[in-house]
């Protein structure tokens, strides 16, 4: 298992290690409740190395990713991203990734897990067209700071910011630095810096200074299923529809043909999916991914996640998972794994 970039570096090796979304990470630097916590409230400073960054280049570039992903390509701006599914012709998901317009070339963004299966996909799909991909692992890495003082910290460290768009990525220059900044999408404040490996650790440390908390993997997993952001692999797998995932922004129904497309239109054209991604409040801890969703008695659905989360009121058990379409309104009471448990609305992270 490939270790990030950032992990020889002692302020960013943390008190624990371990495996997150395909390389070696830190897992927590102090108490996990802390760093949920700078999350949720404050700024919290975590390594991304575990991103591949894959990148296309080539005339037909723009062309050929447009009909290879479920997103527009064709009229992304310069210097803007969209999320993206990788389909095969079935219309089953094979991957997903964000795809940014980099001017010369297109930059994809996905889990380290991924980027090995979605190349290998990519290049089976060049037949006669201008199209190069190269794993951009040796010249970037990223770092990423989320919660409402984010932007600060940013800011004192020496980042001159600007209000970006979601997935807008800006260039900038740090202490004779090149890197890039990207906002996220979303109503939570999240940006990420690509730079390069060799300069990732006296940003990190910049921030620190300027207030960041340390935010190992544990504690961004617990965010993570709090937003309510599916995980490839986790809550995506091959055998659910993309409709069925809830990611709409994913989607673009005027781009024109693109793999797995006929698929996509047909359950439009159709109406709806019989199953929907939602969460769960859950009244016991016990709790975990597999475990059946009942309502009524009958099976509805079963759970992808489940984080125990800190709260005011003690500990909350929050679960991911698919139920079908009829018993998914919020406040339905369902039964999970022998508790009860409440569908909730996601939180919108479009």
């Amino acid at each position: 298992m490939p270790a990030t970039p950032l992990s020889t570096h002692p302020a960013a090796a943390g008190s624990a290690r371990g495996d997150y979304r395909g390389a070696e990470t830190a897992a927590r630097f102090g108490a996990v409740a802390d760093e949920l916590a700078a999350l949720r409230a404050g700024c919290g400073l975590f390594d991304l190395g575990w991103r591949a960054k894959l990148l296309i280049t080539g005339s037909d570039r723009v062309r050929w990713m447009n009909g290879m992903v479920t997103n527009n390509i064709r009229d992304l701006a310069p210097g803007h991203g969209n999320y993206n599914f990788l389909l095969n012709a079935q219309g089953h998901i094979q991957g997903d990734l964000y795809v940014y317009n980099r001017g010369e070339y297109l930059l994809a963004d996905t889990d380290a897990a991924q980027a090995p299966r979605l190349r290998e996909i990519f290049e089976k799909y060049i037949i006669m067209d201008d199209v190069e991909i190269t794993d951009a692992g040796e010249k970037l890495t990223a770092l990423g700071v989320a919660g409402p003082r984010s932007r600060g910290a940013l800011e004192a460290a020496g980042l001159k910011l600007r209000a970006l768009a979601p997935l807008e990525v800006e260039d900038l220059t740090w202490n004779a630095v090149g890197l890039s900044l990207v906002r996220r999408q979303g109503d939570v404040e999240r940006h990420e810096v690509w730079l390069a490996p060799a300069n990732a650790s006296a940003l990190w440390d910049a921030l620190v200074k300027a207030g960041a908390l340390r935010v190992g993997s544990e504690a961004l997993e617990l965010r993570r299923v709090e937003l309510g952001a599916p995980r490839y692999g986790v809550d995506i797998r091959e055998r659910d529809l993309p409709q069925e995932t809830g990611q709409e922004r994913a989607l673009n129904f005027t781009k024109g043909c693109y793999l797995g497309q006929e698929i996509v239109e047909r359950i439009r054209s159709r109406g709806a999916v019989h199953r929907a991604f939602t969460a769960f409040r859950v009244a016991d801890a016990a709790v975990g991914p597999g475990d059946k969703v009942l309502a009524g008695g009958k099976e509805a659905g079963e759970i992808t996640s489940v984080a125990c989360l800190p709260s005011e009121k003690g500990p909350c058990t929050l679960a991911l998972g698919y139920i079908r379409r009829e018993t998914a309104a919020p406040g339905a009471e369902v039964e999970i794994g022998g508790s009860k448990a409440t569908v909730v609305a996601l939180p919108d992270i479009s």
